[in-house]
């Protein structure tokens, strides 16, 4: 592979690539429990509509879409904890959310993905059940649960097959570091979770 040749593909896929950026340092602000994750998110949700549009997977990029809502959900909510609470605390997910994710998220496959074969998307049912589980991940990101983390480590390796199968080989790399970041994460907000248990025992 010669310089020209790299140069190029980063040429013709440089907005790609920025949403790689972008996704894997909000991710890693997520992961840490930093409030500036979510303008930076706020930047890779318009980046990867376009990409997503253009790959004519409209699932993903209606996902873009509720994702956006998500996010000022999401920055709105934890301002709020950082304000009252001083930190961005987690929250453990009860049976009862985390059944009522589970059936939104059939749901939601089920519809979207007759839509999508409706209008000719590319994969509709596998890029609708990722795009639906992903909005529920979202939801419970945003609510701080640590279930989060679960969620995203299943849908973001199925989503590493669809990418490679589409061509998006910037994406399915992204989507790989993502499954690392997401096992981090989990990590990462047990052990905050943890210690936020024994420090309401102890007082």
């Amino acid at each position: 592979m010669t310089l020209f040749s790299i140069t190029n593909y980063f040429l013709e896929h440089w907005l790609e690539i920025a949403g790689v950026v972008t996704t894997l340092l909000g991710i890693g602000l997520t992961t840490w429990r930093k409030l500036a994750c979510w303008p930076v998110v706020l930047v890779s949700d318009i980046i990867y509509l376009i990409v997503f549009y253009r790959a004519r997977l409209f699932s993903d990029a209606l996902l873009q879409i509720s994702f956006l809502a998500f996010t000022f959900y999401g920055w709105w909510y934890w301002w709020r904890g950082v304000r009252e609470d001083g930190e961005v605390r987690v929250v453990r997910l009860g049976f009862s959310a985390m059944f009522t994710g589970i059936v939104a998220g059939i749901i939601g496959s089920i519809l979207l993905g007759a839509w999508m074969k409706h209008i000719g998307a590319a994969l509709p049912y596998i890029d609708a059940s990722l795009a639906s589980y992903s909005l529920v991940a979202s939801w419970w990101a945003a609510r701080k649960h640590i279930a989060n983390w679960w969620l995203w480590i299943a849908v973001d390796v199925v989503y590493i097959g669809e990418y490679i199968y589409k061509n998006l080989w910037p994406t399915a790399i992204l989507y790989a570091v993502l499954v690392v970041l997401a096992v981090l994460g989990l990590l990462l907000w047990r052990r905050a979770a943890q210690q936020s248990e024994a420090s309401q025992i102890a007082a």
